[in-house]
């Protein structure tokens, strides 16, 4: 894929459609401006004034109203979502108090009572057991299943089937897994399909245009890029996301003003920070496979990377996040991490700053031991989101720790 990416989206207007991403991620939504300032204003209301009832009346009854009262819509949060829209190449998006609340949203919106599920084995664990602890409850069956293996897919899927779930690049081994083959699986079966393209951004990969249904984000990560906002993103077609939209109105998951205003600046420089990213995070893939304190690496565009191939054709790069074993296993991992002065021991990823995590213990640590070893999740596995410091303080940084 090509940073030359054009934006598809129907509802766009015409002086805005053949603008390459990173000229798109500066001036996208700017015909929702309010005003002539040219940073959108943040409309801190809970609530606006009506003219009369009947603008009331027709207020409430609307969609995603940008007026009204602020859990329907707001103008700042309108704007947001044209500009997540268009640079998804989506027909519409939702803004989510955070990545979870747009994942609950788009598999109520997907799922009913006895429908069924395919989910990836491999993924954020919060969706894991979003999956089996309520939508269990609920009447909704599911079937683990490893994405990148498509055969694998395509016998999971039964009668009653709504949806495939998947995650990539995978939290937190960085799986590749196959869009456009995934998407022909649920249109030739009428499924939806939706994945979590947390790690990726649209900046290095655009799942609508490869045939899925449904785009997840945690807006959180590197959407808004400096770990300073909370937000979730569901980008789809008009019709799923005035499905969606009730959940969000009835759920209360709304994203503040402010918060929307917190991304609408961070994705301005989304195409600079990731790249940066992508640049660091491949050198430091590749320092550490030369560490003989070493067992194993993780980077989608690494030749040792089961799914590079694959990749390289559905990403612009690898991404900023290296995932790696130590030898010595979970004692060692513990002792390197708090040994790290430059790089961060915290959870999330995306933003500006370098930060480390154990996956076993805290990201994905309520997982059983049989569902992190089926995650590919070994005990001394760690999770590294690279950021755009010099590359060569975060290998001083790595070497010093590791002694």
């Amino acid at each position: 894929m090509s940073s030359n990416m054009k934006n598809s989206s129907g509802n766009n207007k015409e002086s805005q459609s053949d603008l390459n991403f990173d000229t798109l991620a500066l001036h996208a939504g700017s015909e929702e401006n309010f005003t002539q300032a040219l940073v959108p204003p943040i409309f801190q209301t809970s609530v606006f004034e009506l003219e009369n009832v009947d603008m009331g009346a027709e207020f409430c009854a609307a969609h995603n109203p940008s007026e009204f009262y602020t859990r329907w819509g707001n103008p700042t949060i309108s704007q947001a979502q044209k500009v997540l829209a268009q640079l998804e190449g989506a027909e519409a998006a939702l803004l989510f108090s955070s990545g979870m609340g747009a994942i609950s949203a788009a598999l109520l919106g997907a799922l009913d009572p006895g429908s069924h599920v395919v989910i990836h084995n491999s993924m954020y664990a919060g969706s894991t057991e979003l999956v089996r602890g309520f939508f269990k409850k609920i009447g909704v069956e599911h079937t683990f299943v490893d994405a990148t293996n498509l055969k694998e897919v395509e016998s999971a899927v039964q009668e009653n089937t709504s949806l495939i779930f998947i995650e990539s690049p995978s939290n937190p081994v960085l799986g590749i897994i196959d869009l456009e083959a995934i998407a022909d699986i649920g249109k030739h079966n009428s499924i939806k399909t939706a994945v979590d393209s947390t790690l990726a951004s649209p900046y290095l990969q655009r799942p609508i245009e490869l045939g899925f249904d449904i785009v997840l984000h945690s807006g959180t990560k590197y959407l808004g890029g400096h770990s300073d906002l909370t937000a979730g993103v569901l980008a789809s077609s008009e019709s799923f996301i005035q499905e969606c939209w009730k959940y969000l109105k009835l759920f209360g998951a709304c994203i503040s003003p402010f918060e929307a205003w917190l991304l609408l600046r961070g994705v301005k420089t989304l195409p600079l920070r990731v790249q940066q990213q992508c640049n660091n995070a491949f050198a430091l893939a590749k320092f550490l496979e030369s560490l003989d304190e070493v067992e194993r690496v993780y980077y989608p565009f690494l030749d040792s990377h089961p799914q590079k191939t694959l990749a390289e054709r559905q990403m612009q790069a690898g991404g900023g996040m290296v995932s790696f074993e130590l030898k010595g296993g979970k004692g060692i991992s513990r002792r390197f991490v708090e040994s790290l002065k430059v790089i961060r021991l915290a959870v999330s990823l995306g933003g500006v700053e370098s930060i480390i995590q154990h996956p076993a213990t805290m990201t994905h640590g309520m997982l059983s031991e049989e569902d992190l070893a089926a995650s590919g999740i070994s005990p001394g596995l760690l999770r590294c989101s690279v950021g755009i410091e010099d590359v060569e303080d975060l290998k001083r940084d790595i070497e010093q720790a590791l002694r």
